[in-house]
């Protein structure tokens, strides 16, 4: 269980992020969740956890006022985090003969840039109450399997995947451990864009062929932010309904 344990959840508006959140209110965590917008969802959760759940409108697109604005104005120095998930991102789907410079240096500071700060300061906060503390990026099957148009979304979430190995092997002395947890296709508002043709054709090439669930995403990322995964760092979770 996760009771009592300060969650910090990025993305927490809608889709995964918002299933993680509930998943950690539920088992009694307190969640610190930001994201651009507000939408009602929110204010229902704050409505139903008024001592538990915490919101912030935040752009990740701004990688240098990260640290004080959500790390010292809003957490503060004096709160223990005890588990980071870096959910939040944005896609950038496209062949790679129409690369734009402008939209993949957008996507990378969402995705990459600002996830890495927040990681630096998660880890301070760790060392600081000394916290054996769990972080866990949520990455994409696209980085294990080639999809057409999506060179430059997975580009991005294997940097998050190599950051995170080394971020494990270089922390885990303090007992900080480190996960992506690589999640298939799922039913989101990123999906969206997709045709049911399109979204037919992703999921016949899984073994389930059908969407991941969010629920099951997000009661693993639970389990990884637990105690009750002591003993994983290092590692790639796969939750891709068995894309082999």
């Amino acid at each position: 269980m996760l009771k009592d344990k300060n969650i910090l959840v990025s993305g927490v508006s809608r889709g995964v992020g918002l299933e993680i959140a509930r998943v950690v209110l539920a088992q009694g965590g307190h969640v610190y969740g930001l994201s651009r917008s507000k939408p009602p969802e929110i204010d229902e959760l704050l409505t139903k956890f008024p001592t538990k759940f915490f919101h912030i409108e935040y752009d990740l697109a701004d990688a240098e006022g990260v640290k004080k604005k959500v790390f010292e104005d809003w957490i503060g120095i004096n709160t223990p985090i005890h588990g980071f998930v870096n959910n939040a991102a944005i896609a950038y789907d496209d062949i790679i003969t129409n690369l734009n410079l402008e939209r993949l240096t957008r996507m990378y500071q969402v995705n990459v840039f600002t996830p890495f700060m927040m990681v630096k300061s998660v880890i301070r906060n760790m060392i600081l109450h000394r916290v054996k503390g769990s972080i866990v990026h949520i990455s994409s099957i696209s980085v294990h399997t080639g999809y057409k148009g999506l060179a430059m979304y997975a580009g991005s979430k294997g940097a998050l995947e190599g950051f995170s190995k080394n971020t494990a092997r270089e922390w885990g002395e303090r007992g900080v451990r480190s996960n992506c947890l690589v999640a298939g296709f799922m039913e989101t508002a990123m999906s969206d864009s997709l045709s049911n043709e399109q979204k037919d054709r992703i999921y016949k090439r899984t073994s389930l062929k059908i969407p991941t669930s969010i629920e099951s995403v997000a009661e693993t990322v639970a389990f990884l932010v637990s105690d009750k995964a002591t003993s994983i760092t290092g590692q790639n979770i796969h939750v891709d309904s068995g894309t082999i």
